[in-house]
């Protein structure tokens, strides 16, 4: 992009690097065994991406949004499912602790976390509480100087493997009465109840967590108590954001496939990239590509400078993730009937992608938050 800094371009080459060499050769043994890449998880620790928007007090980097999604974008490009549990990781849980957790607790739990000691999750989805998020009945009751929490989280992703959950949980009758908690994954009655298998990302671990009575000190509920919606849905907007930066990852690996194949591909005596029609389908999605990049930058660089609101990451979120499954499929149309098998990576592309539409808000709740702010004056409430 044009206005990135000589910082931004470095950090972009190096995590194009290890990319290349800890995430792409695996990326395919990974997703069809549906295993986690731990190995190259904790490396992320020492490239020094895992806290990348955490203050740099307890390890972090101090960047924003706009680094956080130069990651997201070049590591989706080669295992977008090993960057699915990045983010869950380093904006839902590092992120969240980071901003609104007191010093005691990052001082706690962020240098493990950032160094990729431990892993980290969010549990804010429930089994019949997805885009009703505040809707949640996991429920947290105080007694003395401890909470016991009891209920469910689904679509936990990095469950398996966590160590250290950012779990929200209602403590009171009123709906937007809902606190924090940091769990320690080995408490007792905190269990993962169920492993979800999926149609894609299937290299990031998800899972249903169990609490059953897990008993919390005081002291690790996170800010006030019943103060937790605003945090919820202000790290929504930076999970719309970042997550998007999966997806443009994912289309420009789809644009690279494509001109690899018309270039190797004959038929008819010659490369389909003579074709015009190939021409015209790689044409499309490199032009929708750029024009995703530069839309996905720009919002980022308004974030981080505190001009974008939720409006603008609902926008982010809905459009590009929808505009990738488009170019996925196109790349899958262009490689013919070995596009629709495993031989090449495009159908793994196509899969990845569908959970851009869906995790983080699904396209329908993008569309009831753009709607809402731009007709406010005249919803009947």
């Amino acid at each position: 992009m044009w206005f990135f800094t000589e910082e931004q371009n470095q950090l972009k080459e190096v995590c194009r690097d290890f990319a290349h060499k800890e995430l792409k050769p695996k990326a395919e043994h990974h997703d069809n065994h549906e295993t986690f890449n731990i190995d190259a998880f904790k490396k992320m620790g020492e490239l020094g991406v895992l806290g990348i928007t955490a203050g740099t007090e307890f390890g972090g980097a101090g960047l924003g949004s706009l680094e956080a999604t130069i990651v997201m974008e070049e590591f989706g490009k080669v295992c977008a499912s090993s960057t699915l549990s990045y983010l869950a990781h380093s904006m839902l849980c590092v992120n969240n602790m980071d901003k609104n957790a007191s010093k005691e607790q990052k001082q706690k739990y962020l240098p493990k976390l950032i160094s990729g000691e431990h892993i980290g999750c969010m549990g804010m989805s429930e089994p019949g509480y997805g885009s009703d998020a505040v809707g949640l009945q996991t429920k947290a009751t105080l007694s003395g100087d401890e909470y016991s929490i009891t209920g469910n989280k689904m679509w936990i992703t990095n469950a398996q493997f966590a160590d250290i959950s950012y779990i929200y949980a209602r403590t009171g009758k009123d709906k937007k009465n809902i606190s924090t908690f940091i769990i320690e994954n080995d408490s007792p009655g905190f269990s993962v109840s169920k492993e979800i298998h999926k149609m894609g990302m299937r290299a990031s671990p998800t899972g249903e967590l169990t609490l059953e009575n897990v008993k919390v000190p005081l002291s690790n509920r996170v800010g006030k108590e019943g103060d937790s919606v605003y945090h919820m849905m202000k790290n929504l907007d930076l999970e719309r954001i970042t997550i998007s930066g999966i997806s443009l990852g994912i289309a420009q690996a789809c644009v690279d496939q494509c001109i690899q194949y018309a270039k190797e591909r004959s038929q008819f005596g010659k490369p389909i990239g003579n074709f015009q029609l190939i021409q015209k389908m790689i044409a499309d999605m490199s032009a929708e590509t750029e024009m995703m990049r530069r839309f996905l930058y720009s919002a980022c660089k308004e974030y981080d400078e505190g001009q974008g609101g939720n409006a603008l990451a609902a926008q982010v979120k809905l459009v590009i993730p929808r505009m990738v499954t488009k170019i996925a499929l196109d790349a899958i149309q262009l490689h013919g009937g070995y596009g629709y098998s495993r031989e090449f990576p495009v159908e793994r592309y196509l899969r990845d992608n569908k959970l851009m539409e869906i995790g983080a808000g699904t396209n329908e709740v993008m569309i009831m938050i753009i709607a809402k702010n731009l007709l406010k004056d005249c919803l009947v409430k």
